[in-house]
């Protein structure tokens, strides 16, 4: 049924101008509609990560294997700072304290409200807990007067009740301690320590603190674990059990004369593939540690498995990407790895490669390296940097020669020493080192000798990464140094 006129009459403006309002065309729909449609500047797809410095698969250019190649994400990735801020959502304030009453006449004088403050009840305070209950006290209302505060109220009232907490640790650990008797601590402990002047009681703290005195053999010239006992770095407490336990692990990683039964080997061709490998380390500038770890990766490998001419290279490319997984923060990806090999394997032949190694090891990694027990035998003699870095140029060097693989590398890494501090005239074999490391003269002399023929060696040219990388002035030039024709020892 049609409205009457009247209405019509009367509404007409009104509705005119809604009409008009209502009215929009197809331009202000199409702004309506970019208004509305939520804005997706903010997010962006996320797109598979690279290496900064990787060539595209569509460009022919080739990266310099001296390139920082690290899959480190930076903050500009590609090319967009993503600076994303957490909401801190403040707490509300805490109002149970307070109590709002309306008036009576609201209407005629407005809104007013008296604020009453809640009648305290005070707390049934016992004699032996008393302090506990008012500190309790103290920290509810430190804790309420933080959450009203505009600083990080959530972050400093947990930190708070933590050092509230350890407080309360701490004084129930002095009780403890006042009832303990100095018999009693001395019979649990049968070390010998010695307290520092200004305290007089033990006490589980002193211990700590305390530097164990031990009976060294005669010649020992001095204590290195007792010296840094302090140290938290140099873990002095169970240095000489991680040693000692690496030492019996060696026996679980045997490596055999395996050059017999590879057809298509030979002992050059190893030197030539680790040279190339201390080239790969060089370049990507990684730890002396992810070498070592991939050359023996490779030897028992060998030693277990036959492998064809074609794929010794990508045998020592998985093993360095085994280890470096294992030991760099940053290791190198995949592509890179690729790089280095020229493009010769796929991505799917290097991670076959890398299970077939992870299997034939049983995943085992811990392997005790040599480098590790060249760096623990200087640190106990007190060497000097030039002589451990002439160590460590033998020891490297010593990696390429084939007739190296069957000694343990505890006794290479002695006998590195040994040839180190012969070399520069240092002295020979002292009672230190042999307190340290359990190895006596007749037990690493014979290798001693051998490491100083594999030195008198001329290589060719292929083979002189090692040479030329300690020649360099970073590592003292140490490979310059003239060697000894015979060694008296």
């Amino acid at each position: 049924m049609a409205p009457p006129k009247v209405l019509l009459g009367q509404n007409r403006q009104n509705s005119t101008a809604t009409l008009r309002k209502g009215i929009t065309t197809r331009s202000q729909n199409s702004l309506l509609n970019n208004v509305l449609k939520p804005s997706n500047t903010g997010r962006e797809t996320r797109t598979k990560r690279k290496a900064e410095v990787s060539p595209l698969k569509e460009k022919t250019h080739k990266r310099c294997a001296f390139a920082n190649i690290t899959n480190a994400i930076t903050t500009s990735l590609g090319g967009q700072n993503h600076a994303t801020k957490k909401a801190i959502i403040q707490p509300k304030p805490i109002e149970s304290n307070i109590v709002l009453e309306k008036s009576a006449d609201i209407t005629s004088k407005g809104v007013s409200t008296k604020i009453k403050p809640v009648p305290r009840v005070k707390p049934i305070i016992k004699k032996d807990d008393k302090t506990e209950i008012v500190n309790k006290v103290v920290n509810n209302r430190r804790s309420v007067d933080l959450e009203k505060s505009e600083d990080n109220s959530l972050y400093v009232s947990a930190l708070e009740d933590v050092n509230d907490s350890m407080k309360r640790t701490r004084r129930s650990n002095n009780k403890v301690d006042e009832k303990t008797n100095e018999n009693q601590i001395e019979t649990t402990d049968k070390r010998e320590f010695t307290l520092p002047a200004h305290e007089n009681k033990v006490t589980a703290a002193t211990l700590v603190k305390a530097i164990p005195v031990t009976q060294l053999p005669e010649g020992v010239q001095w204590d290195f674990d007792g010296e840094n006992w302090l140290d938290p770095y140099q873990v002095s407490h169970y240095v000489m059990d991680i040693f000692e336990y690496l030492k019996e692990r060696e026996h679980l990683f045997p490596i055999g004369d395996y050059m017999d039964r590879q057809i298509c080997l030979s002992q050059w061709m190893r030197a030539l593939l680790v040279d190339w490998m201390v080239e790969v380390q060089e370049s990507f500038e990684l730890n002396h540690e992810t070498l070592y770890l991939a050359v023996k990766l490779v030897d028992l490998y060998l030693t277990k498995m036959t492998v064809g001419k074609e794929t010794l290279q990508l045998l020592g490319a998985a093993s360095l990407f085994i280890a470096s997984k294992f030991d760099e923060r940053i290791p190198p990806m995949v592509e890179d790895f690729l790089y280095i090999c020229d493009g010769a394997y796929t991505q799917r032949e290097l991670i076959k490669m890398e299970i077939n190694i992870l299997k034939v090891v049983n995943f085992d990694l811990g392997i005790p390296l040599s480098y590790r027990f060249l760096r623990r035998y200087a640190r106990c003699a007190k060497v000097s940097m030039p002589t451990l870095t002439l160590a460590r140029y033998i020891l490297e060097h010593s990696l390429m020669d084939y007739t190296m693989i069957r000694f343990s590398d505890s006794k290479i890494a002695a006998a590195a020493l040994l040839l180190a501090l012969l070399m520069k005239d240092l002295g020979g074999w002292t009672p230190t080192l042999e307190y340290y490391s359990s190895y006596k003269l007749d037990d690493i002399r014979d290798i001693c000798n051998l490491l100083n023929n594999s030195l008198h060696k001329e290589h060719k040219e292929t083979l002189k990464t090692v040479y030329s990388k300690y020649s360099h002035k970073i590592f003292f030039e140490v490979a310059k140094l003239p060697l000894k024709d015979t060694l008296n020892i």
